[in-house]
């Protein structure tokens, strides 16, 4: 809506606010650039930090189900102990020979399939320990990222509260949020 009068051009006061307003809240639109990368950033090491989150969580499923099936195991080498227990003591309390040598043969053959029980939850113990390790690796990488995500999220609501007060302060406060929150999601990033 410009006005020609004498071959002057004028601007309506509307124009001139919008035009003076576009030119002069450089803040504003540092504050909208910044919480933007902010928020790209915060999105993709949050991502990342549910995805870590998740692998240590099946590493630990996986951990505990090798673990109850090394239990069953172990309750199999007790079970077979006792009834290796059992023949022995019967052997010896066996009144004829041939019942004497049944229950020693039922020892001995308990005692060989107590052996290869033992290694069997041995080795199921060990797979779920190492599964258990590599779960617990993963928990701190995903916690420094997840603390990394809520410094920028505290950089990006400072950044917002710097346009309604202008305080530049809060600005400088939420780039120093944003530079530690960058720092710790990407330490646990490298971590995982």
């Amino acid at each position: 809506m410009t006005e020609q009068h004498a071959g002057v051009h004028v601007h309506s006061p509307h124009e001139e606010m919008v035009e003076h307003g576009a030119h002069s809240d450089t803040l504003a639109q540092k504050v909208a650039l910044t919480t933007a990368i902010l928020a790209t950033i915060g999105a993709l090491f949050g991502y990342q930090s549910g995805q870590v989150e998740s692998e240590a969580m099946l590493l630990k499923n996986d951990s505990i189900g090798k673990m109850t099936v090394a239990t069953d195991q172990w309750a199999y080498y007790q079970a077979k102990s006792t009834r290796e227990f059992i023949a022995s003591s019967l052997s010896v309390l066996a009144a004829d020979d041939k019942a004497r040598e049944k229950f020693k043969a039922d020892a001995e053959r308990y005692a060989k399939e107590k052996d290869d029980i033992k290694k069997d939850a041995d080795k199921l113990t060990s797979e779920s320990q190492s599964l258990d390790g590599q779960s617990q690796a993963k928990v701190v990488p995903h916690e420094r990222m997840a603390l990394g995500v809520t410094l920028l999220q505290v950089a990006v609501a400072l950044a917002s509260i710097t346009v309604l007060t202008r305080k530049m302060w809060l600005y400088a406060g939420a780039l120093a949020f944003a530079a530690v929150g960058i720092g710790v999601a990407a330490w646990g990033f490298l971590a995982s």
